[in-house]
C-alpha cells in the first residue's frame, strides 16, 4: 500500500479513525498488561515487608 501524502496516510482511505483508534486500544490494554503485575508485585513486597517488621517488633 502507498500512500501519496502523509495526511492520505492517516487518513487511511477514510477508516483513520478506526484504524488508529484500534491501535491505540491494543497499545493501551498491552501497557495495562504490563504495568499491572509490576504494581502489584511492588505491592506485595510493601505488604511483606511491613509484616516482618511488625513481627520483629513483636516478636
Amino acid at each position: 500500500m502507498s500512500f501519496e501524502t502523509f495526511a492520505d496516510f492517516i487518513a487511511m482511505g477514510g477508516h483513520g479513525l478506526y484504524v488508529w483508534l484500534s491501535y491505540a486500544i491494543a497499545l493501551a490494554v498491552i501497557a495495562v498488561n504490563i504495568v499491572n503485575p509490576l504494581v502489584h508485585k511492588r505491592q506485595i513486597f510493601t505488604e511483606q515487608a511491613r509484616r516482618l517488621r511488625r513481627e520483629k517488633q513483636n516478636p
